[in-house]
């Protein structure tokens, strides 16, 4: 009875994870259907997407035009100085970038040594806290909920800079397991030779 009860739960658990991407996409597109559609007061379904799209397009090629480009300079500017709300704002722009500008704390995926052998998947900006260069500040992420974890502050020489996206390692933690990359193998096989060997320098899997 009871490897029924496991298996009946797994399966619930592994459904339950499928369906949350889907039913949150369909949300989002309902509710964004809907609200544009009585914005501008149309009754045709769907049409509230384009409006959307074509809204997202439109800004899309105002933040990239100069002038765009000079707004959003100068408001950054106005927030970085504002007391009270720039540490705020520096946090949020911190974790809102991803490795596609190479910054923030979530540009590098990496694995770190946990309590009896075990790894942790983490995230950090791959640079040095301020006053000791040779530590890292990773966030360690619950699963399957990535928006909230703990941080720790590992030497650098034991963080293992996983090959993978933010969005791949996020997708794991989601998934709960349920999808596992390569490179986290190549990952936790290149963590075992840094216990073997005491490197000095962090150590990237290809």
């Amino acid at each position: 009875m009871g490897r029924i009860q496991v298996h009946f739960r797994n399966k619930l658990v592994a459904g339950a994870l499928a369906a949350i991407p889907l039913v949150v996409t369909v949300f989002i597109l309902w509710y964004v259907d809907s609200k544009a559609r009585a914005i501008f007061n149309v009754e045709y379904p769907f049409v509230g997407i384009a409006i959307a799209l074509a809204g997202l397009y439109l800004l899309g090629l105002f933040v990239t035009s100069l002038v765009g480009q000079f707004l959003l300079g100068a408001v950054d500017s106005v927030l970085r100085r504002l007391p009270g709300l720039r540490d705020l704002y520096r946090s949020w722009k911190q974790v809102a970038l991803t490795t596609d500008t190479h910054d923030g704390i979530f540009a590098h995926v990496v694995l770190i040594p946990g309590d009896g052998g075990t790894r942790l998947l983490g995230f950090t900006s791959a640079k040095g806290v301020e006053g000791d260069p040779t530590t890292w500040c990773v966030f360690v992420p619950a699963s399957p909920n990535p928006t909230s974890g703990r941080l720790f502050f590992v030497p650098s020489k034991l963080c293992v800079l996983v090959g993978m996206s933010a969005q791949e390692a996020l997708k794991l933690v989601i998934s709960g397991g349920s999808y596992v990359p390569g490179a986290i193998g190549a990952a936790t096989a290149m963590q075992a030779a840094i216990d073997r060997a005491e490197h000095t320098a962090p150590l990237t899997v290809p």
